[in-house]
């Protein structure tokens, strides 16, 4: 337990510190972020605010993971993944921000990233850590084994939980602050497995983000950029697919969930009817677009990733002591 408390405050200092260090250097060689025009035209006052602050949680992250995590092949692993996808957030941001291409790496690029990052997690998952084929299904406390077809599910996994990270990271805080409530609801889970050492990974996550909050809130000083947002899901996921809970990561993720499903509403409403559902999406955008605060609206979603953190623990604690 104390390495715990050790691994969480040790990133949140370091995110401290090193902010007000990165974040001159980032703005003196200009990697603003830009603002996209047809969003909120509140938003236009943000243009820019230095970007790729990920690196900021990935520093905060990596020390007390290598101090405190031990020999463990899984956490090793967590790592690589998260690292992984950070270089690909930071060359989409590099090629943005610094090469001024707005589009950023083409899909097909990107994409690729994310099929090798899902075939080295699930290799290496599967071959050397004892991880199998099979999906936990919470409540039934059954497990179905998907054989080869594991591949795809983790894939899907990671980048849905990628993508979905970074649709909510679109407002001060927002994807900062419910990553870190996921993160402290998945240190709860993996230590419900026995896994100590996917639960420190998981509070030092946790610790990283919420240390990165001090210059993300509103008004942000910074932005996590792609090099945070796809590293953050590309953590969670790991840490689901390593615990056999990719099914409650959807329920503990459940803000992200209900970010990305906005964006495909809204998209096959459009296309099928040419009328919007949302007044903007993701649906952060329409509330704000409603009347309500920025600050009001990442309130209410944090709370939002509290509750549904909150039903995951609930469903586990169940699951485990016979289920339905």
């Amino acid at each position: 337990m104390q390495e715990l408390l050790y691994a969480s405050a040790m990133a949140f200092i370091i995110a401290l510190l090193i902010g007000p260090m990165i974040i001159p250097v980032l703005r003196g060689l200009k990697f603003g972020q830009s603002i996209r025009q047809e969003g909120p035209e509140s938003h236009y006052a943000k243009a820019g605010t230095p970007t790729m602050g990920g690196i900021i949680i990935l520093i905060a992250l990596i020390i007390p993971v290598v101090i405190f995590g031990g020999k463990s092949s899984e956490i090793w692993l967590a790592l690589f993944v998260t690292l992984g996808h950070g270089l690909i957030g930071f060359l989409d941001d590099f090629i943005k921000v610094v090469l001024k291409r707005s589009l950023g790496l083409k899909a097909k690029q990107k994409l690729l990233g994310q099929i090798i990052m899902a075939v080295a997690l699930a290799y290496i998952a599967t071959n050397y850590m004892g991880r199998g084929t099979d999906l936990w299904v919470p409540l039934l406390g059954i497990t179905v084994d998907f054989g080869p077809l594991y591949y795809v599910l983790i894939f899907l996994v990671l980048v849905g939980t990628t993508n979905a990270v970074n649709l909510t990271d679109g407002l001060d805080g927002l994807a900062a602050g419910t990553t870190t409530i996921a993160a402290v609801a998945y240190a709860v889970i993996a230590m419900s497995f026995a896994k100590t050492n996917l639960a420190i990974f998981c509070v030092a996550l946790a610790g990283a983000s919420l240390g990165f909050l001090k210059y993300n809130a509103h008004p942000a000083k910074i932005f996590m950029g792609d090099t945070g947002s796809l590293a953050l899901g590309g953590a969670l996921a790991t840490v689901a697919v390593l615990t056999k809970t990719e099914l409650l990561l959807v329920i503990v993720g459940g803000v992200f969930v209900l970010e990305a499903l906005s964006v495909i509403i809204q998209v096959i409403s459009f296309k099928l009817t040419g009328k919007r559902v949302f007044r903007m999406s993701p649906i952060h955008h329409h509330f704000e677009l409603a009347g309500w605060s920025e600050s009001k609206v990442v309130t209410v979603f944090w709370l939002t990733g509290v509750v549904f953190s909150a039903i995951a623990l609930v469903i586990l604690v169940v699951s485990q002591t016979g289920g339905i």
